[in-house]
């Protein structure tokens, strides 16, 4: 043990993540669903999402994520909905806009929704409706992202940065100022689920990254210079940092999601992990956030093997990100690889050199899907 760090006062989670399901009419090749998500159990019933709604309430929980797979196909979200209003929950829903109405949206405001959070794949139909794989998303995406702004609700647009779109930056910024965005995502893709599998396909050069990086502060500046309000918000890879990002803000510290089937995790890509994750049904979530060894695995410093057990900056990093040392070492306790402490840092730096060589095309991404290796577009 090494002090009191080791054993950490856990206080009460403050952000849930509701992943109402795995089904999606997109099939996005960087999905941070699992790869066998179409083996997933049976999703929870309104009855049981209701119930964790109201326990995570009751521990302290104040902000809510309805997620997926995309949660509009289920039929019982303004349900969900009102009950976390009742609740006293600030509720944001995470969508690709694909299966929304401007009925719809009405119906979500009248039920006490305070924030919805529309994605896109690309600045043009061509590109997003290939990554999307589907011939009608962009089109339906631009209606919804409107209607979703003549609610009243703040528009906030989220793309999925890679090396197939971002050469699009300034057209996506001016994509999203005709719509009257007020907060833009450009969130460059993090290698786990499917992006992992392709990420020889998505990852950009740091050439790329960087040229990226200078428009988006350039488009900055321009905004700011002609008093427009909308805020550009650019989430740069762990792959291109020397140090690994507080992942979570600490296992099981902030952050409690569910999955559709019910499995309580730490973050949405945990359940990749060699780990026995507790299940709602069977466990209440007090007893899951506080006592469970899946929940308690990560959290203090007694698990770190060297570097990090001596390192000072643990206790800002907390070793980096488990899913991604267990994707890139096959061991989940090791130092994220993207630290340059790391002795397997040079993994990391082998993928950067890979990005800058790289040539697969959209038609050499594996999609996701039911059947895991559908080849949806060829380019």
């Amino acid at each position: 043990m090494n002090g009191a760090s080791a054993t950490p006062q856990v206080g009460p989670p403050l952000w849930l993540l509701a992943e109402l399901t795995y089904r999606c009419p997109l099939q996005c090749p960087y999905c941070s669903n699992p790869l066998d998500f179409a083996h997933s159990g049976q999703e929870l019933t309104t009855e049981q999402w209701v119930s964790v709604l109201r326990q995570g309430r009751e521990m302290g929980a104040a902000q809510l994520g309805f997620s997926g797979g995309e949660p509009l196909v289920r039929q019982d979200l303004p349900e969900l909905i009102a009950e976390a209003r009742a609740l006293g929950y600030y509720t944001n829903l995470i969508t690709s806009g694909l299966g929304l109405t401007e009925a719809k949206v009405d119906a979500f405001a009248e039920a006490g929704l305070d924030h919805i959070q529309v994605s896109f794949q690309a600045s043009d139909p061509e590109l997003n409706n290939a990554v999307a794989g589907s011939r009608k998303a962009f089109e339906q995406k631009l209606a919804m992202a409107r209607a979703v702004k003549d609610a009243g609700y703040p528009m906030v647009l989220n793309f999925v940065i890679h090396r197939h779109n971002i050469h699009q930056m300034n057209d996506i910024i001016t994509l999203c100022e005709r719509l009257g965005a007020d907060y833009v995502e450009l969130a460059t893709c993090q290698y786990y689920g499917w992006a992992f599998i392709n990420r020889e396909g998505l990852m950009p050069s740091r050439a790329q990254l960087e040229l990226a990086e200078r428009q988006v502060n350039d488009q900055r500046q321009r905004l700011a210079d002609a008093g427009s309000a909308m805020k550009l918000i650019f989430v740069t890879p762990d792959y291109y940092e020397e140090r690994p990002k507080a992942c979570m803000n600490g296992w099981g510290s902030l952050f409690l999601t569910v999955a559709p089937d019910g499995t309580a995790l730490p973050c949405h890509s945990a359940r990749l992990l060699p780990i026995d994750f507790p299940d709602v049904r069977s466990m209440s979530l007090r007893e899951i956030w506080y006592d469970s060894p899946g929940f308690n695995h990560y959290r203090g410093d007694s698990w770190m093997p060297e570097p990090c057990r001596s390192c000072e900056e643990k206790t800002r990093d907390f070793g980096g990100c488990r899913c991604q040392a267990y994707l890139l070492t096959g061991n989940a306790d090791n130092a994220d690889p993207v630290c340059d402490k790391s002795p397997h840092h040079e993994r990391i730096l082998a993928a950067r050199r890979a990005a800058d060589h790289a040539t697969a095309g959209l038609g050499e991404l594996v999609y996701r899907n039911a059947g895991n290796s559908r080849l949806l577009f060829r380019g």
